[in-house]
């Protein structure tokens, strides 16, 4: 630059800056230096760039700080209001469950209680058919006894007067005639005594038909009540299970057939079941319903074993940065995404797995492979230290390693990759899945 227009920024400057002289003593001399207007200004233009980055850094750590505090805060709140949920579920199941069978029992006891009244009632009808039939003999009877009386009447008249022997046989088959008529006309009255009762008894056994009627189907509206919010809620829970697989782009009817191959283990000794000829109560729709309940509600215990072993959970649960995400990079394929924090951050495993690599590898520096369920594995990276073995078995928030910059690397973090069938697929798919879980 000339030295013309060096002075004339000097001098312009100079309104704002004047120029300093900085004196140095010692014992034999002294000397000074000068400060002029734009070595001054160069000077603070300096010092306020250093201050305005520092600020900057500063706001930029203290906020990734807060979010990522933010972000492990909220994950904890989830996965406890989703635990809480279940357990809530879980009680209610039971508590329904529990009324489930209770009306069961009681609708038994009312279809014994018909059955019983159904066979009075039958009996009723069978006795009344009986002492109908009986009045109608005993009718007959007497209407052909009514007219013997007539005509031995005739003939009593007839022969009146004949003789002493012959008046008294007439007399005798009278009276005898009068007590059989007096005989069957109590008998009648007896029958129709019944005939009133049995009828009496038949109104009494179709009230109580028609009350336990009306129970039955009281209880049928109140399971259905009960039925009806147990699928509400069913329903409910499992929407979330179904979206989290869905959005890790996994078929949730695989994942559930898989991991009932895995527990469908039965046994037990076999003993002869013993009928009662009476038979018991079919609930016919109602049955359906529960089965269908009981099945959603056993797929739902699948999805929670299923949770534990695909890799839906964080393996970094210290504050960290997403320091690089999953895609090209300098014109390469990352397939992974990098968490940065500090040396000796802990790194866990994010679902339960088999260890098969835990050694160095180029680019990698100290990595770790471990497989898991449906054909996924995990790979660590840059890692300072590996706290696992090859061959060995690890659960779900078990820790396997120290947080590193081992390898290819400009700092610590963890390179971190998902891989299914060998293919490497972006972790934040899992991620992101796994919030609706955790």
């Amino acid at each position: 630059m000339p030295r013309r227009i060096l002075d004339r920024l000097n001098t312009r400057l100079e309104r704002w800056l004047p120029e300093q002289r900085l004196f140095l003593k010692s014992d034999s001399a002294t000397r000074f230096v000068r400060l002029r207007p734009l070595t001054q200004a160069s000077v603070l233009a300096i010092g306020a760039g250093l201050f305005a980055w520092a600020t900057v850094a500063t706001s930029m750590l203290f906020i990734d700080g807060i979010s990522s505090g933010g972000a492990a805060q909220n994950e904890k709140i989830a996965k406890a209001a989703f635990e809480r949920r279940l357990d809530t579920l879980s009680k209610e199941r039971d508590t329904r469950a529990a009324e489930a069978l209770a009306a069961q029992d009681r609708f038994q006891t009312a279809m014994t209680q018909v059955s019983k009244m159904q066979s009075a009632l039958l009996s009723s009808e069978e006795r009344k058919r009986e002492l109908e039939t009986g009045i109608g003999v005993i009718q007959s009877t007497l209407r052909r006894t009514m007219d013997e009386r007539d005509d031995a009447r005739t003939k009593l008249a007839k022969v009146e007067g004949t003789g002493a022997n012959g008046g008294a046989t007439q007399a005798a088959r009278a009276q005898d005639m009068a007590k059989t008529v007096d005989f069957l006309s109590a008998a009648l009255g007896q029958t129709a005594q019944e005939r009133d009762s049995a009828n009496a008894d038949a109104k009494a056994a179709q009230i109580a038909v028609d009350r336990i009627a009306m129970q039955k189907r009281l209880m049928e509206e109140r399971n259905d009540e009960i039925f009806t919010t147990l699928e509400g809620a069913v329903k409910i829970s499992m929407e979330p299970l179904d979206k989290v697989f869905k959005q890790a782009g996994m078929d949730p009817d695989h994942v559930l057939a898989q991991i009932k191959r895995g527990y469908s283990g039965t046994g037990g000794p076999l003993t002869t079941i013993s009928l009662s000829s009476k038979g018991t109560a079919d609930l016919g729709g109602d049955t359906a319903r529960a089965e269908d309940i009981l099945r959603k509600l056993d797929d739902m215990n699948m999805y929670r074993i299923a949770v534990d072993k695909l890799p839906f959970a964080m393996p970094v649960k210290s504050h960290f940065r997403f320091s690089s995400p999953f895609g090209r990079r300098w014109g390469k394929m990352h397939e992974g995404v990098d968490m940065a924090a500090p040396t000796g951050t802990p790194i866990y495993a994010p679902a339960d797995g088999v260890v098969i690599a835990a050694e160095w590898e180029r680019g990698y520096g100290n990595l770790i492979k471990i497989r898991h369920e449906f054909g996924i594995t995990t790979r660590y990276g840059h890692l300072s230290k590996i706290r696992v073995k090859r061959g060995q078995k690890v659960s779900q928030g078990e820790r396997i390693a120290d947080m590193g910059s081992t390898g290819h690397s400009t700092g610590p973090h963890l390179h971190y990759e998902i891989r299914i069938s060998g293919k490497a697929i972006n972790p934040m798919t899992f991620i992101k899945a796994g919030k609706n879980v955790f």
